[in-house]
């Protein structure tokens, strides 16, 4: 069964526990990184008093800086990826999988909170983190096996 939402590859490479092509990594860098530039533009302005009001600023604020880190994160790992001398495997296509889902997770909870979305969508944030922290963990797990 395929999902679109953890890989940007063929078909076949869909969610697969196989290698990552370090072009799926650079395409969720730039998604990650040009949604993350905007939804800081729009917290900063159009959003800025109301966020204010309702005492939401900082939490958008770091919903920002860590889907940002994460894009760059991925963006390096799109050129480690590319340059390695043989395909980085499965650790590594985690590790990607996870920064994705754990970004979308973790910050996509907050906007929806700082917006005054309904507060069942809390629990979503400590789960997009501990799936953060679970690709990291994956990253150096894939840099050691290489």
């Amino acid at each position: 069964m395929s999902t679109f939402v953890l890989s940007l590859g063929s078909p076949p490479e869909f969610a697969t526990i196989g290698t990552m092509h370090h072009r799926t990594a650079l395409t969720w860098a730039g998604i990650l990184g040009s949604t993350g530039v905007v939804t800081g533009a729009i917290g900063a302005h159009p959003l800025r008093a109301a966020l204010e009001a309702a005492g939401a600023r900082g939490a958008w604020e770091t919903a920002v800086q860590f889907q940002l880190v994460h894009a760059v994160a991925l963006l390096g790992f799109a050129g480690w990826l590319r340059a390695a001398a043989t395909p980085a495997g499965p650790r590594a296509a985690w590790a990607v999988r996870l920064w994705v889902a754990g970004t979308a997770l973790f910050s996509g909870s907050i906007y929806i909170l700082a917006l005054g979305g309904p507060r069942w969508v809390g629990p979503a944030t400590p789960a997009g983190g501990a799936a953060l922290i679970a690709g990291w963990a994956l990253a150096a797990a894939a840099a050691f096996a290489a």
